[in-house]
């Protein structure tokens, strides 16, 4: 058998060492994974060692003594020593060291929990006084007040930390996020931007803050899938020298409610059905569409869940907003409002609702597992971190409201700035100590982070804290290891369950003069609020811009590409179909009927009902006209990480072109793909120079929805056994209709003609994402077929459009 090599080394087999599922019969591992990524050397390396641990125990040799009389004289367990500590790590990524996850040098036969209880004990000498986070308190006598005789500022995280701490001294799964995934990683500065904020991440360029970026769905609990139909948390921890800060957002830059009191509705709207517990993790049925229907400010929000948004491809490739407007406070006191934009390197990319709906049954953990391979092999995602800075008032003369969470500003209006990166650089050692312990909290900031008026901000901002201490088991979750700041925590909060710290000394108040004094405020080096001025009535209720409930879903709809707004018309058809209440389905597509009349003749159709009256107006202000915004649009964001970490199919069986089949997986695993030989069974396959091929995964392990494209190599006996296997048919049609790039070698043709793939597009033109070519062309079909598979989808394939 003739071995592909890289540079001198084997990479057979590379595919299934950079993937989480499956692998050859009998193959020796690969020596390279074709690139000179060190990490990926690591994962190689540890994944190795691994095995051949594994391989010196053949069978328990301690079981036959646990019989009989033997049994009374119970034996040591029995070990092997690994060749490299690596071999028995959690992650390939455990040497990467950062001041959050420690030196790079992880301890090896140690429990540190077990160490002198000099770990834990603290002690304020000399110190300032701070929040739990780390974040220095300027004033400790003095809650924030609206005037110095006014009512208390609910925005008050100091006062409210305090408070609940002392409400529970005397002393279970997440209600929305509940299923999610999380990253170490570090942001790095671009810039100084201390003319904006005083914040301690923006501090300098070059300056490094680790990190901790949960991802998450919002609906489904926790045992839930993955590829739902839903919006996406995006949370990011910054372990800065003056405290954590957390940008708490989404993968949607908008919401569904303006004010935080109706979230609880929201929530219990979209949740499974009371009475049944069904569905799970859907928004597709009565009572969700009933509560939108009836609260048109849901509408904006609606047009993005009901679009590809709503089913990103990966965690990697999807946008993350803060979706608030928040507040920059330089060292001067002068402030600036701000949003905040993470926007990933690889492109913003999603599946199909088809291809989405397949994959939960194929495999629920598809972004989790994705995310996981991509860092294990040193893939590491990356997102830009961008500020949309503008002045009150500039905000004053927008034709929306800055403080209304169902808004967003334009790109056009308000251009990004970007000011840093996040790079995710290491998995997670453990999930439930790390990705199901973690707190966030919108309202931990720390100096040069304040907040707007934002009334639904300013309930997240009660609700995020609130809710830690049922779900964490009280009101110490700031001191497990991943919550605790890498800023010194020095305060008068004691006791309550599950206290870590041993505080030195009998002084837990403030002033004191037993304890010297300490610790002490801060003063203006610690965090001070912007004295914003504020003198009107106690009110119940909202200003009047806050009534516009449709001019930006008819800008977000306006910027969609044509197959994106057939998608949207797809997806409203698909969940009303799913509601069994004929007045619901009305109701919302009298919504639409306000946003653009195709989509709501669309959606009408689908329902089988006639396009009703629109839904009156909550205002008789003019609805302001916004111009497209192309950034809307997911295919404006197409990356530029060429075809790193994309999963390519390789359809194999006895007779294939073996040489051909090398030549593509080493070519496609050089440029950062995951190339996996794909066949009936695994084992091995005969090719047709008289060598054999390692099948990697079977059809059944391995169906076409989690793959980012196929190749169909030469083979004349391969192809007429693979045309008249249904599930290598269904393979390459399902490919074919999920939009995804196809490459198909000599005789491999011939399986699209049996599988009734179109050579070209449904307009006779050319499909320049279905390669087609002779052995002796290679290269340049392969180039072909990496720029396909390095862009968006191929949509031109879809028939199923909007009349224009």
């Amino acid at each position: 058998m003739v071995t592909r090599k890289k540079n001198g080394r084997s990479v057979d087999g590379a595919g299934s060492i950079l993937s989480t599922v499956s692998g050859p019969s009998t193959a020796q591992p690969p020596s390279s994974l074709g690139s000179e990524n060190p990490v990926a050397a690591q994962l190689l390396q540890k994944t190795v060692a691994g095995q051949q641990l594994a391989a010196q125990m053949p069978f328990n040799p301690n079981k036959a003594g646990e019989h009989g009389s033997a049994a009374t004289t119970p034996q040591p367990g029995a070990t092997h020593a690994p060749s490299i500590p690596a071999a028995t790590a959690s992650t390939s990524t455990e040497t990467i060291a950062s001041a959050k996850v420690g030196s790079g040098v992880p301890p090896v036969g140690v429990d540190p929990i077990a160490g002198p209880l000099d770990r834990v004990r603290a002690d304020a000498s000399g110190q300032r006084l701070t929040t739990n986070q780390g974040v220095p308190i300027a004033d400790n006598q003095n809650s924030l007040k609206i005037g110095l005789r006014g009512p208390t500022a609910l925005e008050d995280f100091i006062l409210r930390e305090k408070i609940t701490h002392f409400d529970h001294e005397r002393i279970p799964e997440r209600v929305v996020h509940a299923r999610g995934s999380a990253a170490h990683g570090y942001f790095e500065a671009y810039q100084d931007c201390s003319e904006l904020t005083r914040a301690a991440p923006l501090a300098q360029a070059g300056k490094r803050t680790p990190v901790f970026a949960r991802f998450s769905t919002v609906v489904g609990e926790r045992g839930s899938a993955d590829t739902v139909r839903d919006v996406r948390g995006f949370a990011v921890k910054f372990y800065t020298d003056e405290g954590n800060w957390d940008i708490v957002g989404n993968n949607m830059p908008v919401f569904f409610i303006q004010d935080a009191i109706k979230f609880p509705d929201l929530v219990h709207a979209v949740k499974p059905e009371s009475h049944h517990q069904m569905p799970q993790a859907s928004s597709a049925h009565d009572t969700y569409w009933d509560f939108a229907s009836l609260m048109p400010e849901t509408t904006h929000m609606l047009m993005w869940q009901m679009s590809d948004r709503a089913i990103p491809r990966s965690y990697r490739t999807m946008q993350g907003f803060g979706v608030h407007t928040f507040r920059l406070v330089n060292a001067a006191g002068e402030s600036r409002f701000c949003k905040f934009h993470w926007n990933p390197v690889q492109g913003t990319h999603s599946l199909v609702w088809d291809e989405a709906a397949k994959i939960i049954g194929a495999d629920p953990d598809f972004h989790r597992r994705d995310l996981w391979e991509a860092i294990e092999a040193g893939e590491f995602p990356q997102w830009e971190l961008c500020l949309q800075v503008f002045t009150e008032e500039q905000a004053a003369a927008f034709e929306f409201d800055v403080l209304d969470a169902t808004k967003l500003v334009p790109e056009e209006m308000a251009p990004l700035m970007p000011v840093g990166k996040m790079v995710l650089n290491r998995n997670p050692d453990n999930f439930f100590a790390e990705t199901e312990q973690v707190a966030f909290c919108s309202a931990h900031v720390v100096p040069g982070i304040d907040f707007s008026n934002d009334p639904l901000l300013q309930g997240r901002n009660h609700s995020y804290l609130d809710t830690q201490i049922s779900r964490l088991g009280g009101p110490n979750f700031h001191e497990i290891p991943i919550n605790s700041p890498i800023a010194p925590v020095h305060n008068n909060q004691r006791d309550g369950i599950h206290r870590q710290a041993i505080h030195r000394g009998r002084v837990n108040y403030e002033p004191n003069s037993l304890g010297g004094g300490c610790p002490f405020q801060a003063g203006m080096q610690g965090f001070t609020s912007f004295p914003e001025r504020s003198a009107e009535d106690k009110v119940r209720g909202k200003p009047e811009m806050f009534a516009d409930h449709y001019s930006q879903a008819r800008m977000f709809w306006n910027s969609q590409t044509a197959p994106e707004q057939a998608h949207i018309a797809a997806a409203f058809r698909f969940e009303l179909t799913r509601v069994q209440t004929p007045a619901v389905r009305e109701r919302v597509v009298a919504t639409l009927v306000n946003v653009n009349p195709v989509l709501a003749a669309a959606v009408a159709h689908g329902l089988g009902i006639d396009v009703p009256a629109p839904l009156p107006l909550a205002t008789n202000r003019p609805i302001p006209e916004f111009k497209p915004s192309a950034a809307l649009s997911l295919l404006a964001r197409p990356g530029n990480t060429g075809i790193h970490t994309r999963k390519v199919a390789i359809l194999v069986a006895a007779g294939v072109d073996g040489v051909g089949v090398r030549a593509i997986y080493a070519s496609l695993l050089a440029d950062g793909a995951v190339p996996r030989v794909v066949g009936t069974h695994l084992g091995k396959v005969k090719t047709a120079d008289g060598g054999s091929l390692d099948v990697e995964i079977s059809l059944e392990a391995g169906p076409s929805v989690l793959y980012d494209a196929v190749v169909v190599p030469d083979g004349e006996m391969a192809v007429n056994a693979m045309s008249g296997d249904a599930n290598a048919l269904d393979f390459v049609r399902q490919q074919y209709r999920h939009c995804k790039p196809i490459m198909v070698v000599g005789a491999g043709a011939a399986l699209l003609q049996a599988a009734g793939v179109p050579a070209t597009l449904p307009d006779g033109s050319a499909d320049t994402a279905l390669v087609s070519a002779d052995s002796e062309a290679l290269p340049k079909a392969l180039a072909a077929f990496k720029q396909a598979l390095a862009g968006h989808r191929s949509f031109a394939r879809e028939t199923d459009l909007l009349p224009a």
